[in-house]
């Protein structure tokens, strides 16, 4: 078995990072390892991140549990999928940038672990995949999932053209919040339109405390983020794109016919994301990046109050 790949890798992954070399993709057979890495398997938080807003459109949409519990396996199963074949066409994008980046540069692709014809082999296994998953969605649903090619495409583009690519992450992120209403009801209800827009301002809000990990790299190499637009103001900017998401929220409630409880439960989400604000230290880059991982707890918490507003 030829070790030279994982070699390279091990050799890249210096300085600060958020690679996850160790813990069980360590345990993979050596060739397997780059791939687990490409698609971020190591990190599963981005997959989590993705399949949030789809669970929200599920909660909100399904006609019984049983119902609600198969599409939320399969867009569990499509968004870990999906999340890890958007990652190979990031880093397709972006491996020169990459190895000019300190956190990105033992990224299997910048470091040569895994060549770019490789990728793209790689890639086409998990749409492959991923496809497979989708035909198990009703029609709606189905022709969602294929528009939203469009996003994951373009967005690497974005942070060459943008100050906003956070923004454009948010359409392509969000996107679960449209496809989960039309896989529960096979069409898109009124209020999975302000569902859609709340995950949007979540995502620009968690990504810009994500981008303040690279800001120093990323003005050096010309990559254009929020974090580098809003710079010492950002905080009151995460705050007006939480405050967004907490009242577009409550509006797709209200268009649902959410029962009061939903309205009281979203104190918790709104407490945890008022936390961040309060928290929020652009100096300190692992610190970024524990807040950004709170917002699994974030979606979560959304979803139980869809839950409790159910009932």
């Amino acid at each position: 078995m030829d070790m030279r790949p994982c070699a390279v890798l091990t050799a890249a992954v210096q300085g600060y990072t958020d690679i996850r070399s160790g813990g069980w993709v360590a345990r993979l057979p050596a060739a397997w390892r780059p791939y687990a890495l490409l698609m971020r398997a190591d990190r599963p938080i981005g997959a989590w991140l993705l399949f949030l807003p789809g669970l929200w459109g599920i909660a909100l949409g399904a006609a019984s549990w049983a119902e609600g519990a198969w599409l939320t396996l399969l867009f569990f199963l499509g968004a870990f999928v999906m999340r890890g074949a958007g990652c190979v066409v990031n880093d397709l994008w972006d491996r020169d940038l990459d190895r000019r980046v300190e956190r990105t540069r033992g990224r299997p692709l910048a470091s040569g672990a895994v060549s770019p014809r490789q990728a793209v082999a790689f890639l086409a296994a998990l749409c492959v995949i991923g496809l497979t998953i989708l035909l198990q969605l009703r029609a709606a649903a189905i022709w969602l999932g294929v528009l939203s090619l469009l996003p994951v495409v373009l967005y690497p583009l974005a942070k060459r053209v943008t100050d906003y690519p956070q923004l454009v992450l948010g359409f392509t992120f969000g996107w679960g919040a449209l496809m989960g209403p039309a896989a529960a009801t096979g069409t898109l209800p009124l209020w999975a339109l302000p569902l859609y827009a709340a995950a949007i301002f979540w995502i620009l809000g968690y990504d810009t405390i994500y981008a303040h990990q690279d800001r120093e790299d990323d003005a050096l190499v010309g990559i254009r983020s929020t974090a580098l637009r809003f710079g010492e103001r950002t905080r009151p900017f995460l705050a007006a794109c939480y405050a967004m998401t907490l009242a577009l929220l409550g509006l797709a409630g209200w268009l649902a016919g959410l029962a009061v409880p939903y309205f009281a439960a979203l104190l918790l989400p709104a407490a945890l994301l008022a936390r961040q604000v309060a928290a929020l230290d652009i100096r300190d880059p692992a610190h970024c990046l524990v807040l950004f991982k709170a917002n699994r707890e974030v979606g979560l918490a959304v979803a139980l109050a869809i839950l409790l507003g159910r009932m």
